[in-house]
């Protein structure tokens, strides 16, 4: 007779899953070794689309169950057609999402119920920066406030900012990261 399975879920996140994989990064820590990546194509104005498909990671390349799509622009006052948020909304919506996925995955793991989540993200970007018109305005956002009501335990609640600061967008964002840009000629 087969051994059946017992789904521990807490806030909808499958918490034997996710500990199995923390046993076996604990086990072999190049399990732990991610590397991301999208491809992105211009496609007219300050339109372009960025396609997502796979990932590396547990020393593999995994395919996404499905290919993503994710298109950029920007709104007309920035010579852009709107047809797709701009690149620093979509900064946002990572910062939003992650942090929201990192404190509802660490929140299950230490049996902490949360019944919703909502925030809400807002940036600053003075666009002096971006336009070149002051070499000293910084050209990316100077502020961001993340604002969350979340319906838990009053108690849980300083845990629960505790724990949304493991999102990797969230320390990407608060400690930096090194970017390489390399331009090559496209053959043909």
């Amino acid at each position: 007779m087969a051994q059946q399975q017992t789904l521990h879920e807490v806030n909808g996140v499958d918490v034997d899953v996710l500990q199995t994989t923390v046993n076996n990064v604990k086990q072999d820590p190049e399990l732990a070794k991610c590397r991301f990546h999208v491809t992105n194509t211009w496609i007219k104005g300050n339109h372009n689309r960025t396609i997502i498909d796979s990932w590396y990671g547990a020393k593999q390349e995994n395919e996404h169950q499905h290919m993503f799509e994710l298109d950029a622009d920007e709104p007309p006052i920035l010579a852009g057609h709107d047809e797709a948020p701009n690149p620093v909304e979509h900064l946002l919506n990572a910062l939003a999402s992650c942090v929201t996925t990192s404190m509802v995955a660490h929140a299950a793991v230490r049996g902490i119920q949360i019944r919703q989540v909502e925030s809400e993200v807002e940036g600053d970007i003075d666009l002096r920066g971006f336009l070149g018109l002051e070499p000293d305005v910084p050209k990316g956002y100077t502020d961001i406030r993340v604002k969350f009501k979340i319906d838990a335990d009053p108690e849980d609640m300083e845990k629960l900012k505790s724990l949304a600061e493991f999102s990797p967008v969230f320390n990407t964002l608060t400690h930096g990261a090194n970017v390489d840009i390399q331009i090559e000629p496209k053959e043909e």
